[in-house]
């Protein structure tokens, strides 16, 4: 199996194939478990409930011998009133968030028909299809499809108004609000975010990419100075003194209290109709040689700039009062001329919140559309900070505020949707978040778009209590046409105390649709004992991602005195999808057991993900947990924390790598190098939110140029910008030569398809890197992706060197490598043993499991894959083989069975492009087209999938015979 080689030329990820595979953490030791938060009250009959269970509980020690602490504190007395501050969680009070975004019942038909409305729509309409897309995309775990989408409708953007708001989104998804040094006006170098850039009208979706204005230090068009080209001196001294031109010209005057302002009678009737009609018309003045021009409201400097300007066509080196006189002047008697110079020239010199802050209300007041959305840009760029200004949210908020942006063109359902975006982030429950969510579905015209913003005000309406208004936003989003809604409208009707009324809508959701497993999910809350628990077990069954019915069991098996088993049910879903409620769950289970080791792990490791998280339904703050368990547990030195590091980072145990970096933090917070690295870790779990947060924070405490450029280039390649990342890393080589700039360097060169030099460089990169001072964990991996690229180039013997070397220094993955040697040489057995070492010394082996399955007979590789499966179902690999011998087999049912199993919780491009295929040697054209479309929906560029679309298409439209 050939594989592209950026697949494994980073530490910290693994997709799947030959090179590594996507590894996530799973701590297979006792006393550690996790979930949602805790509640109920602390009495008596909770004290003495504690003590039965410890009572009826082995509690379970750690086999792994660790190294002896520098320090130990003895353990002191912690009240459990102090440890479990809500005392026991209760099922009731463990309620699944509805998501707020939107939610379809049958994901594959919403992708393929957001790519044929796409594929259909005009170069107009393209932006908003895109907008549409990113609403689709919203729901998936992976950021990445939605900054595609969204880079999509910038790069189809065609007024000024919709590229401003899409460049200042693409901006903050990067969050670069948070990058110390950066102003909110700073350019990326392309046209596709350059804040000047946007301020020009036009449809050209193939320049987005190319470097913009300000990276080539010049402006074009004279669009953003508003005269087309430089003032010459005589501008500057008839501005300062003169009039409009020549004396012998000038045949005719405004008088504007005791100043004269001579002109050209055709020069000034051409600014205008009016002035037209005015200077040649049936009125006084067109007979007049003196005009009485005081009561017009402009001051004399102002004509004068005028006069200029009906001769020159151009706006001199006026100073600010005088341009804002003429743009009102302009709308007075409707010089367009001359107030589209004036919008422009103002818009060029808004450059930060105080300018934008002064500007916009003349903007406003005088309908100048490119000064507003020049204002607007750097309110955008600012967020969300700028949400704190009280003036800019009366601007959004408020439905007066909306009306004034709308009058000047600048209130769309995309501007709102970017505000309420981040409110929701910011603060669900607030008024602010629900006054933009209303403007939101002011501007919402199209079902798609009355459906999120209903949804969403329905969502925040119950996160508020306020259950009335909750159902009946959930209902207006069921009306639109968003049938997820009704879970809204449910939970609504349950909270206001129709349980049964909730019960039966969940029950006729079930039989009207295909069943997927949030709809079971949402009917076990309303109803108890073994109904409950079906419904729990058919909804994992369905979608295994939900971590709420492995939370909701491991709290039954709690109350049952089973906390072994609880917490074995919550390393089920940690194994494969951390999230902070389930380790909360987890480690609220290893304080009832008083393995304080195992619960401040897991609290230290939520941390990471969420600083801010609130454990016990927001009664204790993590931190606060953090210092009431330090006490009860061995304490290290940073000595000793870097052991432990590189134990749990070559045991693969990815939770307690996580939890070391975090103590190490603790006593270090400014070491850029842990914060780097805990970004490697997030990343390998999938927790790519909190990667790019703990990577800005390397990136902001970086100590040198040279380390600060290399982690801006990886935060520019994680969000999709490889340009940018190359360059980046050619800037740090140049001021230092480092390994990380070097690895970035070969990590960004090799993210394609490589031939033959292109590889030569990437291994002169790399073995560069190699010679450069770094610590073992990287170099590990350094030489990890080394032998990826000699085995791409068949130097088989190099490349097992190369991974027997990382395994020298604890690199434990490198034993996939080495296997995949083992089979190029043929030597099967070599490579199974190769891999059944890394199963037995991976605390997280699911993709070893995978990788073993290929050096084994079918049966044997059966077991492997199911074993895969069952650690972690997010795995594609073991559905695409198991579905492909079923084929082969001619069970074409079946192999479509298997797919579609997967499917339904994780529509990835591979498991459509093979179903499609399945499809179509089935005869079966309309499948084919709807899973092609869903595919290339998640990648316009699948060559095959492309291909296979039109030969599905072609066979449609041939006539029946």
């Amino acid at each position: 199996m050939q594989h592209n080689i950026f697949t494994t030329m980073r530490s910290l990820k693994f997709p799947e194939g030959c090179k590594g595979t996507q590894v996530y953490a799973i701590n297979p030791t006792g006393g550690e478990g996790g979930g949602g938060g805790c509640g109920g009250k602390v009495g008596e009959k909770f004290l003495q409930h504690l003590q039965d269970l410890r009572a009826n509980s082995i509690r379970t020690k750690s086999s792994r011998n660790s190294h002896p602490p520098t320090n130990q504190t003895t353990r002191t007395n912690v009240s459990v009133e102090s440890l479990l501050p809500a005392g026991s969680p209760t099922v009731d009070l463990m309620e699944p968030h509805i998501e707020p975004c939107l939610k379809s019942v049958d994901f594959v038909e919403s992708l393929a028909a957001v790519y044929k409305k796409v594929e259909d729509s005009s170069q107009f309409e393209k932006s908003e299809r895109f907008l549409e897309q990113c609403a689709v995309f919203k729901g998936l775990c992976d950021p990445k499809l939605f900054r595609n989408s969204l880079r999509g409708a910038r790069q189809h953007a065609v007024d000024v108004h919709s590229k401003v708001v899409l460049a200042s989104w693409l901006r903050f998804e990067r969050r670069e609000d948070e990058l110390i040094g950066l102003s909110a006006m700073d350019c990326c170098g392309r046209n596709l975010e350059c804040p000047r850039a946007c301020l020009v009208p036009g449809y050209d979706p193939e320049s987005v990419n190319d470097p913009c204005v300000c990276s080539r230090g010049e402006l074009e068009g004279g669009v953003l100075m508003g005269n087309g080209g430089e003032c010459s001196t005589s501008d500057i001294d008839e501005a300062a003194g003169g009039g409009g031109g020549d004396d012998d010209d000038c045949d005719m005057s405004f008088c504007i209290g005791d100043d004269e302002i001579r002109g050209v009678r055709y020069n000034v009737a051409s600014l205008s109709r009016p002035f037209r009609s005015m200077l040649y018309g049936e009125f006084k003045e067109s007979r007049r040689e003196k005009i009485n021009f005081s009561q017009n409201g402009i001051s004399a400097e102002g004509m004068r700039a005028a006069m200029i300007f009906s001769r020159t066509k151009r706006l001199g080196s006026f100073e600010l009062k005088i341009v804002l006189e003429l743009l009102s002047l302009a709308n007075r008697f409707c010089c367009e001329e001359l107030k589209s110079a004036c919008d422009a020239h103002l818009a060029s010199l808004v450059c930060d919140m105080e300018e934008a802050m002064m500007l916009i209300e003349y903007g406003l007041e005088e309908g100048a559309y490119l000064l507003v959305a020049a204002c607007l840009q750097v309110i955008l760029r600012e967020l969300p900070f700028s949400m704190h200004n009280p003036y800019v949210m009366k601007l959004f908020c408020g439905s007066e505020g909306r009306e004034r942006l709308a009058s000047v063109g600048h209130a769309s359902f995309l501007l709102y949707y970017f505000l309420s975006q981040i409110a929701m982030e910011e603060e669900m429950k607030s008024n602010n978040t629900v006054m933009l969510l209303e403007r939101l579905g002011e501007c919402a015209t199209e079902d798609w778009q009355k459906q999120l913003a209903y949804h969403q005000l329905g969502v925040v309406m119950l996160e508020r209590t306020e259950y009335k208004d909750a159902q009946k936003w959930f209902e207006e989003a069921v009306e639109a046409g968003h049938i997820y809604s009704s879970v809204g409208v449910a939970r609504a009707k349950y909270n206001r105390g129709h349980k049964y009324s909730a019960y039966k809508m969940m029950n006729s959701l079930i039989s009207d649709h295909t069943p997927v497993g949030w709809m079971y999910q949402e009917r076990s809350l309303y109803c108890t004992g073994k109904e409950k628990l079906m419904d729990l077990n058919t909804a994992t069954e369905l979608d295994p991602t939900l971590s709420f019915p492995y939370k909701c069991r491991a709290v039954l098996l709690v109350q049952e005195n089973k906390l072994e088993s609880a917490i074995s049910e919550l390393n089920k879903i940690i194994g494969f999808k951390v999230s902070p409620d389930c380790l909360e769950l987890r480690a609220w289970i290893s304080i009832v057991l008083e393995d304080y080791e195992g619960a401040l792990r897991d609290v230290r490791a939520l941390l990471t993900l969420d600083p801010n998280y609130m454990m016990f339904y927001g009664k204790k703050h993590g931190d606060q947990l953090v210092e009431l368990l330090r006490p009860l547990v061995q304490q290290y030195s940073q000595a000793d924390c870097w052991m432990q590091l590189y134990d749990r980072w070559s045991s693969v145990d990815d939770i307690g790598s996580l939890a070391v970096v975090h103590q190490m933090l603790a006593n270090d917070p400014r070491k850029s190098l842990l914060w780097f690295r805990q970004s490697l870790l997030l990343l390998r779990l999938n927790c790519q939110k909190a990667a790019m947060r703990s990577l800005r924070l390397a990136r902001n405490y970086s100590t040198s140029d040279h380390e600060k450029l290399v982690y801006e280039g990886w935060i520019l390649y994680d969000t999709g910008h490889r340009e940018e990342a190359l360059s980046k890393a050619e800037q740090s080589i140049s001021i230092q030569r480092s390994f990380e700039a070097f690895f970035l360097k070969a990590y960004a060169l090799a993210d394609s398809s490589l031939d033959p030099e292109s590889s030569k460089y990437v291994i002169q990169l790399l073995e560069e890197a190699l010679r450069c001072p770094s610590d073992g964990l990287r170099k590990g991996q350094a030489l990890n992706n080394l032998g990826s690229v000699y085995v791409d180039c068949e130097k088989f013997d190099l490349a097992a060197d190369c991974y027997m070397s990382a395994l020298e220094i604890k690199h434990t993955r490198a034993h996939q490598g080495l296997a995949r040697v083992y089979h190029l040489k043929n030597q099967r057995k070599a490579a199974y043993d190769e891999m059944t070492k890394l199963i037995e010394k991976a605390r997280n082996n699911a993709s070893a499991y995978e990788k073993r399955s290929e050096y084994c007979d079918r049966d044997m590789a059966k077991s492997d894959l199911s074993t895969a499966t069952q650690l972690d179902p997010l795995r594609t690999y073991p559905y695409r083989y198991r579905a492909a011998v079923l084929m082969d087999d001619h069970k074409e049912a079946e192999a479509i069975r298997e797919l579609a199993r997967v499917i339904a919780f994780k529509p990835d491009l591979q498991l459509l492009h093979l179903r499609a295929a399945f499809y179509d040697s089935m005869g079966d054209t309309s499948c084919t087209l709807r899973d092609c479309e869903a595919a290339l929906c998640l990648d316009p560029n699948h060559t095959g999938t492309i291909e296979l679309y039109k030969r599905a298409r072609e066979r449609g439209n041939e006539p029946e015979k």
